[in-house]
């Protein structure tokens, strides 16, 4: 999981629409700084994150029923809603995912606030640039990549990190232990079966029971959402042909300008390569699933081909398959009573008794010749499974071309993009706006016309049952007894499943116990070591008189304890993650951490380290830290990582309040401003990187 993006809408002190956080991911420059001081927004954007992926948020998150922006909520009118949202962008194992959760709030006559529910939303980003609705659940995907047990360790406020050492939070680190076991899964499998042998057991009771009124109710009702979402995407077809119009004209526009006609032209021909490796990239997918569908199944009979071999020989060397006389010729002279050189062959002469013999020592000519056939097909296969691997191989390499060529494509863009945003020519930058606005229209467009079409595909899976459930509305016993064999069968495989989950769930910990140990000593000075107890509770111990005694940790070295957990947890989640892996899936070990302040309650000399050590947890870094926090020595361990870097600006409501500025590579950023307007909230300033 890499993150890409945040974007916040009246989240907390964040007023209106915030500008795209764009975060760091490069192989070596993979952290993103963001500072601002106490009550600017720092844990707004941590929590954010929580928020949107789990719907959870940290402790030193309050009043979480509040989260929508105060200057909004004022601006609004009595049952005018007032959104609030955040929107994260990631990337997992080579798909591009966004999700959106948001929520409205209305004032009432009485200037009393009702809050509505929150809701989430999730796209896919398809090879081909467009956006779709995934066919499960948000939450399900969101757990399958980063499970909600194990978000605190990768989101997380450094100046309360050390309550992962606390007792009372054995059983939060006991269920993420599990799910490295692969016994969380297993529990859920166990929960799906239950669940399903109790609809099982209530089909039983309930099969051949009539609902054609029902049904015939639902699929007029689904014909009609159908009508609805057909007649709605004509409307966005016609709209994407408009903006591709308003689009064409800006960017004509641009390219009249003299300033900017080279870049311009640029990047007409960079979007044309775009637009060529999406559509080489989605033919090349399409070419391996058909090279996996016509001969993906030959690498699996590999087993059965050496199988028949040894069969063959075997039958060789006990002479079944002896070439020669056939048995059947043998039998065919018997029955006409005369050798092929004229001898009698009648029952009880002496001729009949050796041609007889002759049934032992042949072969039977049907059976050799399937054999000899066999064995040709059996070589064919083989051959096929190998040209199936260089096929495979080849396509994958093609893939991971264009996707390469096509992120170099996508940065130049980007860059091109960023260039016009900044020109100094006003009417160059407000083009370029303008086209960013056409844009987002455009996706936004793609988004609404990808989920259109997913809701489509469901209603007609959906439609294609009703029409089978209405013609087979009958009972019959030879449904009992299927759903009566159904129900046995689950019970067996939850037996099964229960029996390997208790024999996984006494493993593991001394593992995990060890590499927090490791950890820790690269970290501290100290003499301690960490230990796991078998409740999984987290403590010190230091050995110098040969006897392990506990330790009255600091608050300081609880910090250092728990960000060595934390170091272990993600070295375990990386070799879960390898294990999910399978054939021609791509590598999904990158996971990021977003802090919170993460240098709290340290000596300089731990800061240095912890700052020395923070880079290496995690593949992506984005640590949020007050100006007092950005101190020389975590500057210098960090600043060779940093790739982007944002300011949070706090408009504050006080009266003459003290401002204040941090500053970054010789620039003067404001960190604390006087509001104008009598609202406090945060804006956000990207900081200018030499």
């Amino acid at each position: 999981m890499r993150l890409t993006s945040i974007k916040l809408c009246n989240f907390r002190s964040f007023y209106g629409k915030t500008p795209e956080i764009i975060l760091a991911n490069g192989d070596i420059r993979n952290t993103t700084m963001i500072y601002g001081s106490n009550g600017a927004g720092k844990t707004s954007i941590l929590n954010g994150f929580t928020w949107v992926l789990y719907e959870k948020f940290s402790a030193a998150f309050a009043s979480t029923e509040q989260l929508v922006n105060k200057r909004a909520i004022a601006e609004s009118q009595p049952g005018q809603p007032v959104e609030c949202s955040v929107e994260i962008g990631w990337e997992h194992e080579n798909i591009r995912y966004r999700a959106k959760r948001g929520c409205r709030v209305y004032k009432n006559q009485s200037d009393l606030i009702e809050t509505g529910k929150t809701q989430l939303t999730m796209w896919l980003g398809g090879d081909d640039g467009q956006w779709k609705i995934p066919n499960q659940l948000p939450e399900e995907i969101i757990t399958q990549i980063l499970p909600l047990s194990l978000h605190q360790y990768f989101f997380f406020d450094g100046e309360r990190i050390e309550e992962i050492v606390r007792s009372h939070n054995k059983a939060e680190i006991a269920e993420a232990i599990r799910i490295f076991l692969g016994v969380e899964v297993i529990e859920l499998s166990i929960k799906h079966l239950k669940e399903a042998k109790k609809s099982l057991e209530t089909e039983f009771k309930n099969i051949g029971d009539s609902e054609t009124k029902q049904l015939l109710t639902k699929q007029q009702k689904q014909e009609l959402e159908i009508e609805t979402i057909n007649k709605r995407q004509t409307e966005i077809n016609q709209e994407l042909e408009y903006q591709q119009v308003f689009k064409k004209e800006v960017s004509n526009k641009l390219r009249e300008l003299s300033a900017v006609k080279e870049l311009q032209e640029k990047r007409q021909n960079l979007e044309s390569q775009r637009n060529s490796l999406r559509s080489e990239l989605k033919k090349t997918r399409e070419n391996l699933k058909k090279v996996i569908s016509a001969r993906g199944y030959t690498v699996l009979l590999t087993e059965t081909t050496a199988k028949f071999r040894e069969i063959f020989t075997d039958l060789k060397k006990r002479g079944e398959l002896t070439a020669g006389i056939s048995r059947e010729f043998v039998n065919d002279l018997l029955n006409t009573g005369r050798c092929i050189c004229g001898a009698d062959l009648r029952e009880g002469t002496h001729t009949h008794f050796h041609v007889k013999n002759l049934m032992r020592k042949a072969g039977s000519s049907t059976v050799e010749e399937t054999a000899i056939r066999m064995s040709a097909q059996v070589d064919e296969i083989d051959k096929q499974a190998v040209a199936f691997w260089e096929e495979a191989d080849r396509e994958q390499l093609r893939i991971q071309q264009l996707r390469e060529n096509l992120n170099q494509v996508e940065l130049e863009l980007t860059t091109i993009e960023e260039q016009l945003r900044k020109d100094p020519n006003e009417e160059i930058s407000n083009l370029q706006k303008r086209l960013d606005e056409i844009e987002s229209k455009i996706d936004e467009l793609n988004r609404e016309q990808g989920a259109n079409h997913q809701e489509l595909s469901h209603l007609k899976i959906s439609m294609d049952t009703l029409i089978k459930q209405i013609s087979k509305q009958k009972q019959n016993e030879e449904k009992q007894f299927l759903a009566q064999r159904r129900i046995n069968a689950t019970q067996d495989a939850i037996e099964r499943l229960s029996e390997v989950k208790n024999r996984q769930e006494n493993q593991f910990r001394l593992q995990l116990e060890q590499r927090v140990q490791e950890i820790f000593s690269e970290i501290s000075f100290t003499p301690y070591i960490p230990k796991i107890s078998e409740n999984y509770e987290l403590s010190l111990v230091e050995n110098t008189t040969g006897i392990e005694a506990p330790v009255a940790a600091s608050t300081g070295e609880n910090q250092i304890l728990s960000l060595s957990f934390i170091a272990s947890i993600i070295d375990k989640v990386r070799e879960w993650s390898e294990k999910k892996k399978m054939m021609m899936v791509p590598d999904s070990s990158t996971f990021p951490i977003v802090m919170d302040s993460p240098f709290g309650s340290l000596d300089a000399n731990s800061r240095r380290h912890i700052a020395r050590t923070i880079p290496k947890l995690a593949n992506q870094l984005v640590v949020l830290v007050t100006k007092t926090q950005w101190r020389i020595e975590v500057e210098e361990e960090i600043v060779d990582k940093i790739g982007k870097e944002y300011v949070l600006v706090y408009y504050s409501s006080k009266p003459n309040c003290e401002q204040d500025f941090i500053e970054l590579h010789g620039e003067r950023y404001s960190l604390v401003r006087q509001s104008l307007n009598g609202f406090e909230y945060t804006e956000i300033v990207e900081v200018e990187r030499n």
